[in-house]
């Protein structure tokens, strides 16, 4: 499954382009945001304040990436195979309905943390180096993240088999309300109390606080949500616990689909 998911991706050359290109614009976009915080001197943005809010927006880019591709590699294309008539075909065949479903975390893996170091080479060459503290930490809270927006895929996945056509409107939505609550671009600090508040009900929000503050060596007023001891908690039973909780909820809406026959509608 995962041959088949890699092959799939190497026929469409054109995204390769594409979406790289989208990924640099995006950064040169965010240098510019960058420069004028760092008094427009590029050289400066390694220390001071240009440091902490190009750490700030890279480090929350990189988080923002994998799930927004989260979302549509592994959630929304439960969708597309639906509209192919492929996925019906599969659930008749002897193949691993769960190694289909994780094989699309290798697209999100393989193809987005290769926009994302890029992106960070870029900006380092470009403007200066960003900080890069506690790298062992920091890779650790960084995979249990993912582990952890995986699990939100295969949620999205089983939300896809019962919303169809409107799980594109979904996945367009729920990137920008995570980007927002989890205040991926910027501190945490700027929100509104009363949306402050929800934003520590969401799991992801102390992955975000906690990665970007370890890379950062802990700034002052860093990590801005609780202290990382407790961040790093909550992010390694986010990561545990959530890939179960998406698969288990897919498995519910498989079921349902099976049962009503409704697999191969779209």
């Amino acid at each position: 499954m995962v041959k088949k998911q890699l092959i799939v991706m190497t026929r469409y050359p054109v995204n390769f382009v594409s979406s790289f290109a989208q990924v640099f614009l995006i950064v040169f976009m965010m240098i510019i945001a960058m420069s004028l915080f760092a008094g427009g001197n590029s050289g400066s943005m390694g220390s001071g304040i240009g440091s902490v809010f190009g750490g700030v927006i890279m480090f929350g880019f990189i988080l923002f990436m994998f799930l927004s591709d989260t979302l549509w590699t592994i959630g929304y294309n439960i969708r597309w195979e639906q509209v192919q008539g492929t996925l019906e075909s599969l659930y008749l065949s002897p193949a691993s309905k769960f190694a289909s479903l994780v094989s699309r975390v290798t697209i999100t893996l393989v193809w987005t943390g290769f926009n994302c170091v890029a992106a960070l080479i870029f900006v380092t060459f470009l403007v200066g180096g960003l900080p890069y503290n506690n790298i062992g930490l920091a890779v650790y809270i960084l995979a249990l993240s993912l582990s952890g927006t995986f699990g939100m895929g295969f949620a999205f996945a089983a939300f896809t088999m019962a919303a169809k056509q409107s799980a594109n409107l979904a996945a367009n939505a729920l990137q920008f309300v995570f980007m927002g609550l989890c205040a991926m671009f910027f501190p945490f600090s700027v929100l509104p109390d009363k949306v402050l508040f929800i934003s520590r009900l969401i799991p992801l929000s102390y992955c975000v606080d906690a990665f970007r503050s370890t890379l950062m060596g802990y700034p002052e007023g860093y990590p801005e949500l609780l202290p990382i001891e407790t961040e790093v908690v909550i992010v390694t039973v986010f990561g545990l616990m959530m890939p179960f909780v998406g698969y288990w909820l897919y498995r519910i809406a498989e079921k349902r689909a099976r049962i009503k026959g409704t697999l191969g509608e779209y």
